[in-house]
């Protein structure tokens, strides 16, 4: 008897020492697994940010950089946008998931994500920096993405 309850505590104690992946590490790797190189997708974003009568943003991505960036009606983003820092952070599904992170990692009192079932990128991130205040959240939304060849 003394030999089976030693088992069950080993395999109790081993089960709960592997380190369990985090939600955003799952969809990491489901985004990775899918290897989609070339896509399109409209970024949108929520806040008391200049140009929002722009967005949604058109955003085309191949081999991880951005071939094109255009506003709403169609012509492209200048280099000489207030925002265009801002949109660079989500500008690839690459950059949407290392914001994220950081976000996850940082000091915001609430950040909240949905993710794509089927290909893993965040579809909604609701980040809150600091709850007491007002005008200071941020929701980014990644709309239509779509696989191109």
């Amino acid at each position: 008897m003394k030999k089976i309850i030693l088992v069950l505590l080993a395999l109790i104690l081993a089960a709960c020492s592997q380190e369990t992946k985090s939600e955003y590490d799952l969809h990491l790797e489901k985004r990775d697994s899918a290897r989609i190189d070339h896509y399109r997708y409209s970024l949108h974003y929520i806040c008391f940010c200049p140009n929002a009568d722009k967005i949604p943003l058109q955003i085309e991505v191949q081999n991880g950089e951005v071939v094109s960036m255009t506003y709403v009606d169609g012509t492209p983003v200048p280099e000489d946008d207030p925002m265009l820092e801002f949109y660079s952070e989500y500008s690839t599904i690459d950059r949407v998931f290392s914001s994220l992170k950081a976000e996850l990692e940082g000091e915001a009192d609430e950040v909240t994500v949905t993710y794509n079932s089927s290909l893993g990128y965040p579809e909604q991130i609701n980040i809150d920096r600091v709850k007491e205040t007002v005008d200071d959240e941020l929701m980014v939304q990644v709309t239509n993405f779509e696989v191109l060849e």
